[in-house]
């Protein structure tokens, strides 16, 4: 059914009498009879059907329009918008209540490609579903996620997604709209670097546990809202994934690098330089603000972990890890340093181990969980990806190692008696309870500076496990399977060029390639495929820096914190 309707002029001049002469103004057109382009202006009327009471409801009128044409071409919108509901009634009503609801709002018609849309979804046409409320719908359908997936993306979308996004209608998001999100990102990130350089301790205390987002975990922001769009466009309720459009800086891993004597040196020096630098700036600041009670020096640790590195990603030799290892001695949780250490477990991973998943017997370990924390939160999950669920063969030292850390335990539950927690962790507080994952990294730096070592993470071990079996003579394919690595992509492009004698080593080869016997020098057989055993640099003291004097230079510092 057509709506009826019509287009006509009229202006605002009155009569003798006072009366509008609307559309009877003898002025609207000119002496030929053609309509006057200087008075007046263009209008147009359209029947709507009745409400949904049955009541009769008043024509559709808009003006002020330049010329016909526009007239006519809104006209045309809005019987194409009643036209939609096609011989559906109601639709037709709830067409017509949104025309007259939007036009008295914004003085515009209904877009009709968003009116289909809706129709054709089955969403209510007065109101709009928002990116907040598509998100948390989204979401709740993806029911095979993995338990940590499943955190990223609550955490992606009630930190970031829906604090900047959630009120948006899911039609109208646009490219700036995303891009305004991460640039309050980049303001958040400066404003937490200012306040760890700061001394003023109540700018601190608002970004107390905050971590700068990094590229990649923007990169990783994005992917989640690009995952739920995606869907939105297969379910048809939007026409494009806008966030397939915003472009970010890379978030490519930062390249690993070992810590050699040059760099060490030079990282002594910054060290040194950092730690007078913030000492000079605390002291300027207590005597400018005495009322904050500033301390004059900051800690040895915290000047030992915030100096710059020369990658985000560094690596000890065979010797620097063998040193580390030689302080840990002892600690109670040496076994679980030694456990990242030789065999690439990730930290979540020692964290959530079991006594349970371990066959000391016969040298195997399965990984079947891992504990994640967040802030103050930790949360008990399946490993990061399918290859990561493995079993793994432990070296004769690494199963003597666990047995001993066995018996200390016992010896911790009957010290602790009735305040034990069974949990069945390898390990554990003393008193039972398993490590939080960030104590375990505290207690990893502490220890590091006291053994006078250059910095890393305690994830670095784990790259170092797998540049330990390179540097052995262990093909790429065992580093993958010991690590768990989901691809040998991932692992080639990680491990190849960290050590430098593997970067030597394979000079080496290809010379004597391209030269012969000339330049062939001996070679030793590479050890098959299968269950390896320590890196030789650590456990026989092979590395090439055991040959030249242990390399690394003096202790840091004695851990004593000066303030």
């Amino acid at each position: 059914m057509v709506a009826q309707g019509s287009t006509l002029k009229s202006c605002g001049c009155r009569g003798q009498d006072g009366k509008l002469l609307g559309k009877n103004c003898p002025k609207l057109r000119r002496g030929d009879g053609r309509w006057s382009s200087t008075h007046g202006t263009w209008r147009y009327q359209l029947e709507l059907p009745p409400t949904a009471a049955g009541t009769r409801r008043a024509p559709l009128r808009r003006g002020g329009f330049s010329s016909q044409d526009q007239a006519a071409d809104e006209l045309r919108q809005a019987r194409e918008l009643l036209a939609i509901a096609g011989n559906d009634e109601t639709a037709r009503v709830q067409i017509a209540d949104l025309i007259v609801a939007t036009v008295r709002a914004v003085k515009e018609l209904p877009d009709p490609e968003e009116v289909r849309r809706k129709i054709r979804t089955g969403q209510e046409l007065d109101r709009s579903v928002t990116v907040g409320e598509y998100l948390d719908a989204w979401l709740a359908g993806r029911k095979a996620l993995r338990d940590g997936t499943r955190r990223s993306y609550t955490d992606h979308i009630r930190l970031y997604l829906k604090p900047h996004l959630g009120h948006i209608p899911l039609e109208r998001l646009r490219v700036r709209d995303i891009d305004r999100l991460f640039d309050a990102i980049d303001e958040r990130n400066q404003l937490i670097a200012r306040a760890r350089e700061t001394v003023d301790l109540h700018l601190r205390a608002k970004v107390k546990g905050q971590r700068v987002v990094s590229s990649a975990t923007k990169q990783r922001i994005r992917a989640t809202l690009r995952s739920a769009l995606s869907k939105a466009v297969r379910e048809r309720l939007i026409d494009i994934n806008i966030a397939a459009l915003v472009e970010l800086p890379s978030g490519k891993a930062p390249k690993a690098l070992v810590w050699t004597d040059e760099r060490i040196t030079q990282w002594r020096a910054d060290f040194e330089t950092h730690t007078a630098t913030t000492n000079a700036r605390r002291r300027r600041q207590a005597r400018l603000e005495p009322h904050k009670r500033i301390g004059t020096n900051v800690s040895r640790l915290t000047a030992y972990i915030s100096t710059p590195r020369p990658s985000p990603v560094m690596v000890w030799t065979p010797a620097l890890t063998r040193r580390f290892l030689e302080r840990a001695r002892g600690h109670r949780l040496y076994a679980q340093f030694h456990l990242i250490a030789f065999r690439g477990l990730r930290r979540g991973e020692s964290c959530g181990l079991r006594w349970a998943d371990l066959d000391l017997d016969n040298g195997t370990m399965t990984i079947r969980w891992q504990i994640t924390q967040n802030g103050t939160q930790t949360f008990e999950g399946k490993p990061k990806t399918d290859a990561g669920e493995a079993t793994i063969n432990l070296d004769t030292t690494t199963v003597q190692e666990l047995r001993a850390h066995k018996a200390r335990q016992n010896t911790e539950r009957l010290t602790a008696g009735d305040t034990w927690t069974q949990t069945g962790y390898v390990f554990t507080t003393p008193t039972g309870t398993p490590v939080e994952p960030n104590d375990v990294s505290d207690q990893f730096e502490q220890l590091s500076m006291e053994a006078g070592l250059p910095p890393i993470r305690l994830h670095d071990l784990r790259h170092g496990a797998a540049t330990f079996l390179l540097a052995a003579g262990y093909d790429m394919k065992v580093v993958q399977q010991t690590l768990r690595l989901s691809s040998l992509t991932i692992a080639a492009d990680i491990y190849t060029s960290v050590l430098p004698q593997l970067a030597r080593q394979s000079a080496e080869d290809a010379a004597a390639i391209v030269l012969g016997n000339q330049r062939r020098r001996p070679t030793r057989p590479h050890p098959k495929p299968g269950r390896p055993t320590q890196a030789r640099g650590i456990a026989r003291g092979g590395s090439e820096e055991d040959q030249h004097g242990d390399r690394g230079g003096t202790a840091v510092g004695s851990g004593e914190a000066t303030g």
